[in-house]
């Protein structure tokens, strides 16, 4: 297979880009889109040229950093699938594909493909936690019984991988389906319910302090989400943050 690759170019996160055009030939269905890059990557350091930069980590849909806007949507054509688990397969040969960084000012480019999203670690630190006692024996999980849809409830929410999907798919560049997956995780557990005013209030507050916009409801953080995330976790998020302002 053969693809016309338009790639987004940028030197460093002050200059200009520009959209640059590639050939990329002797791709196999089965590879997947970052193995795609990597081929391409092998033939412009072999010409002398400099090769794309690209986040990548653990490629097998874990970790998030791999997130790219392929033809306009955030992680490509596949729902529920990151990019590196993103295969060939799904295109036709021949095609042309668009690869674009996260588009958001909350996200700023720093090389080519790779964007900054510290500004989720730093939402995530303002009360993304709970306060666990470490010293002397370890408690057992199992002790505090807890609901079986809540503890569903928190696990789906936990999947979260923080990629910046939803960001990239929303028109306001809203982070709220990121924070609201962080806060109903631990408001549906007990451990969680300690830290829940303050948690709803100071990340609530540290993401527009980052420059996010607001959500519209359009779905689409949704439909672009790899772990699932659903509009119901940004209806408890605001049923949260509407109970931690009436408690101060």
């Amino acid at each position: 297979m053969k693809f016309t690759l338009k790639i987004w170019r940028q030197n460093n996160a002050i200059s200009k880009g520009e959209i640059k055009t590639y050939l990329v030939e002797g791709i196999e269905s089965d590879m997947s889109f970052l193995e795609m890059l990597d081929v391409l990557n092998a033939g412009l350091m072999d010409k002398g040229e400099e090769p794309v930069a690209f986040d990548h980590d653990c490629r097998e849909g874990i970790c998030g950093t791999c997130s790219l806007q392929i033809n306009g949507r955030p992680h490509g054509p596949e729902r529920l699938t990151t990019t590196c688990q993103l295969h060939m397969r799904k295109f036709t040969d021949g095609d042309i594909i668009v690869i674009e960084p996260f588009r958001a000012n909350a996200f700023p480019v720093i090389k080519d493909l790779v964007i900054d999203r510290s500004s989720f670690d730093r939402i995530q630190q303002a009360g993304g936690y709970v306060s666990v006692n470490t010293s002397g024996n370890t408690i057992d999980a199992n002790t505090i019984p807890i609901n079986h849809d809540d503890a569903e409830t928190a696990f789906n929410n936990a999947t979260c991988i923080g990629c910046g999907a939803c960001v990239a798919a929303c028109i306001n560049s809203s982070a709220v389906l990121f924070v609201s997956a962080k806060v109903t995780q631990f408001a549906s557990l007990p451990q969680g319910k300690i830290e829940a005013t303050e948690r709803a209030l100071r990340m609530v507050a540290q993401m527009d302090e980052e420059g996010f916009g607001s959500c519209s409801s359009t779905g689409a953080c949704e439909v672009e989400c790899p772990a699932g995330i659903t509009l119901v976790s940004i209806a408890r998020l605001n049923q949260e943050h509407l109970k931690a302002k009436l408690k101060g």
